[in-house]
Order: structure tokens, then sequence, then C-alpha cells
């Protein structure tokens, strides 16, 4: 079994967008789409094409453009569907139709009010339908873990049989545990009959905490695929974490003798990556990712790692593309270095790209004695994820002080005007978003507030993420500065803009009739 591969089937994009807060909008879906194909996995499940036409629109354009893994695309078990499941997935160059249908008994009775072996017909139907479609077809029994194991084998067998390439067993609702789920697995391999014309996956949420735990077991009882997310986005209380997937396969070969395609130094790139875009961040102790998963501050583990750093780290922080280098660039350096640097950071950008970015890094170069691989990462990916600018800002003046009442002076651009207003608040961001709102003419509701350093120091780079509601719309905004009230502004304005983005959108869609 020795170098055997797991197949890594990525559903961040899907599933874990899927969670309150998380939705991403096309340009950053397509952000994160490109890096999961550097990263290296095997499929990346796009989205759930028929949810609506921003969903249909994202699945295509992710299959139009993005190379190497396999793009999927998730439906019911019916035929309007599939059907729009197929459509979507068009253009890609390789393609999955994933349609699923629940087995458990509860689900059924009250969710689907059908009898079992309707289920299993409605199954095998599907599954035909879509392999007219592809013939890479994955079936999932939805709530796996609670069906009864007879139906669950009959199921799998007959999707098979079907033409199914992947059955996918979830612990949909994170009901199972470690040596129950392997069991479950095991008993799949054993009995169904046709089951090595397939591969086994696996999806678990993590409802108990065990989502990771139950996708090794499951691996270790033969499964083959698993269905993950970055930073263990999704549902309620999360899927299995990739990158954790990954790490303890690689990091234990010699318990499980297998191997994945993921390309690791890239793991905490992709990590930071999808927490800017969803402005969720992962807490300093999570595992592989967090800021202290390679951070020793006990006496014994310094004396240790800095003797042979396998006494306290089962993996090195290169391993995961943690970053290393310190500084990378200055305010003399030219745009060949800068070119080059970012190239090595893995981004590749035309020319008029860089030249967006080189103004904005001789900006921050300026505010700073050494510019880090981190800001570069976030001017960089600030660019790539734009979306077009309604309003930029030109100037800000802010006074504030314990007996001094709070007072913002903005001045924003939107082409050739200048638009100016002043407001009071509690303070000088409260006060400099209303002066925002009284320009733009859309007052937001500002649902919550984050702010993080980038790097170390005194002139650190600042990150706000902001969480804004305009007329019913909730968007994200993000912006960086050494000045923490310009990142505070920078990251409304940005939040303005993609509301003024996404409403112009949905007013064309409706002018389409889509």
């Amino acid at each position: 079994m020795a170098g055997e591969r797991v197949y890594i089937f990525d559903t961040t994009l899907r599933d874990g967008e899927q969670a309150p807060g998380f939705s991403m909008n096309m340009e950053e879906k397509m952000a994160v789409a490109n890096q999961l194909a550097r990263l290296g996995v095997d499929v990346v499940e796009a989205g759930f094409p028929i949810a609506s036409p921003g969903d249909f629109q994202a699945v295509r354009k992710v299959a139009q453009e993005v190379k190497g893994p396999v793009v999927a695309g998730l439906c019911r078990a019916n035929r309007p569907d599939i059907e729009r499941a197929a459509e979507a997935l068009e253009p890609a160059e390789r393609r999955r139709i994933h349609t699923f249908i629940a087995t458990s008994e509860i689900h059924m009775k009250y969710k689907l009010q059908m009898e079992p072996e309707d289920v299993l017909q409605a199954a095998v139907d599907a599954v035909k339908l879509a392999n007219r479609y592809t013939d890479d077809v994955e079936f999932s029994a939805e709530d796996a873990t609670r069906s009864d194991i007879d139906f669950l084998c009959r199921i799998v067998e007959a999707v098979i049989q079907a033409g199914a390439t992947v059955v996918n067993i979830p612990d949909t609702v994170g009901y199972s545990i470690p040596h129950e789920f392997g069991e479950r697995i095991a008993t799949l391999v054993n009995r169904v009959p046709n089951v090595d014309k397939a591969i086994i996956s696996v999806h678990c949420h993590n409802d108990l905490g065990l989502a990771v735990a139950n996708s090794l077991a499951a691996v270790k009882a033969g499964a083959r695929q698993v269905e993950c997310t970055i930073n263990g986005i999704g549902e309620r209380a999360g899927n299995a974490s990739m990158e954790e997937i990954v790490m303890a396969i690689r990091t234990r070969s010699d318990l499980f003798g297998l191997i994945t395609n993921v390309h690791a130094q890239e793991i905490y790139r992709t990590s930071q990556l999808v927490s800017r875009v969803t402005g969720v961040y992962v807490q300093p102790n999570k595992a592989v990712v967090g800021k202290n998963a390679f951070a020793h501050e006990a006496g014994i583990h310094q004396h240790g790692v800095l003797s042979n750093p396998l006494t306290y780290e089962i993996m090195t922080p290169e391993s995961v593309g943690v970053p290393s280098s310190t500084l990378v660039l200055g305010k003399h350096s030219g745009r060949h270095a800068l070119r080059d640097r970012i190239r090595a950071l893995g981004f590749d950008l035309d020319d008029d790209v860089l030249s967006r970015i080189f103004e904005k890094f001789k900006k921050l170069a300026d505010k700073k004695k050494e510019v880090f691989d981190e800001d570069l990462i976030i001017i960089t990916e600030e660019e790539l994820m734009a979306v077009p600018r309604s309003f930029e800002l030109d100037y800000i003046q802010t006074t504030s002080g314990n007996k001094v009442l709070p007072t913002a002076t903005v001045c924003l651009k939107r082409g050739e005007e200048a638009f100016q207003d002043s407001a009071i608040g509690d303070g000088p961001v409260e006060a400099s978003y209303n002066a925002i709102d009284r320009i733009t003419g859309f007052p937001g509701k500002l649902l919550s507030y984050q702010i993080r350093a980038v790097t170390h120091g005194r002139e650190a780079l600042g990150e706000v993420t902001v969480k804004v509601k305009f007329n019913g719309i909730t968007v994200l905004g993000r912006g960086a500065s050494t000045d923490i009230v310009e990142a505070s502004v920078k990251a409304y304005i940005n939040a303005v803009n993609k509301y003024m983005y996404k409403r112009e959108k949905e007013e064309n869609n409706q002018g389409n009739g889509s």
C-alpha cells in the first residue's frame, strides 16, 4: 500500500462558502480557486449551480479559467439540478457532476418524504443522467452515518453499477466518532461486491470536533478521497480541515503509507488568503496554520528546539510555507526587484497590475524601513481581488483626544470628481465612517470590525476587515495601512464599492431576466 494516493477534494468554495458570513464575490472566488490549483488539490468543488445565478456564474468561470484540478458542481438527485450543473461545468477541461440524496431514515421520512426504494431509484437515475454529460460522476449518500448499514450497502452497490466513479460517505451532522466511522467504511469496502470499481470518499463535519479524526479513520479503513476545506470552514462547526488532513498523512507516513499530491509549501499562503477573503482568521492555536503552531515560549521547549527542532516540532514551518524571510525590499528597490520577489511568492502578474502594485509598494516603503513578504502578499492580493473602484480615498484628516470631540474630514474621488464632507463620532474611525456615509448617500450599519498586525514592530502594516450592511446587503471590506485610521477608512470604502458593484450586478441580472 506504500505510496498509494489519497485524493483531496476541496469544497471551500461550496460547503465552506455556505456558512453564514463566509460568502465571496466573483473576484475572491477566482483568487481562491487559482490558489487551490497552485496548492495541488485534486478536485475543486466550485459551487451549487442551481442555487442562484451567482453560483452558476461562479462555477462556470472556475470551469473556464482554472486549469489542473477537476472542477465539480453539486446538484440534488433530479433532472433540473443535474442539467444546470452540466451547463455550468461544460467549459472545464476536466469536470465532475456531484449528485446527492439523503439515505438516513430521519431524512427520508421527514425531509424527502420518500420510501427507501424510491430514494434508491432516484439515486440510480441521477447517476445515469449525469453520466450522459461526463464519465466522472460522484454520488453522496447524505447523512450516511445515521443510515441503515444494509440500505447503505445496497445504494452504494447500485450507484456504482449505474456508473458512479466516486461514492461519498458523509458524516453530514458530525455525529460519528472515529472507530465507529472507520468500521462503517470497512464494512462498505468488505460487503459491497463492486466497490473496487469506484473510489470511496468521506466528507466529515466537525460538530463534535472529530471531523479530521473521523476522516483519518476512514482513510485507514480504505477511503481514498477526503472532502475538506481550507481552515476547516463550513456549515455550523465546519468541515474537516484540509491542512490537518494533508499534514497528518504526510507526517505519519509510517502509519498510513499514503501520499497526496498537495504542495504543502502552499498551505500557509492558502490559509491566509481564505482568512482575508472571508474576514475570519484562524485562532492562534490552530493546528498547522495558527500563528502559535511553531511558536515556543517555555524555556525547556526553546532549549530543545535550539538544540534540535525535532524535539518539539513534528514538522517544520518551511514545510507548510510559513514565511521565514525577514527584510525583502526597501524604498530604493526597483520594479525588477519587486517583480522577482512577487514571482518568488507565487504571483505571475501582467505589466499593468505590476505597475499598480509598484505604486502601492513605493508608498508603503516610504512609511516603513522594512517591507516584508507578508506586506507584499497583502498589497498584491488586494489588487488582484479588487472590485471596480467607484470611490477612492483622496485624503483624510481627523482630530481626536480624551477631551476633544472626534471629528473627521474625508475627501473621496469618483473619476475626476472630488467629494468632501465632515462628521463627528465617538472616535476618529466612526467620525470618518459618518463622513463617508454623507458623501456616498449609502448609510451603512457596521456589523463587525477586526484589526490585526500583518507584520511585527512599530511600523507594522495593519489590516482592517469590516462587515457592513447597506440597504439589506451585507459585504466585507478590507484595507491595509501603517496608519490604523487610514486602514479603517480604506476598508469601509472597499465595502461601499463592493456594495455598489453587487447592487449593479443584481440590477443587471434582473434587467436581463435572469
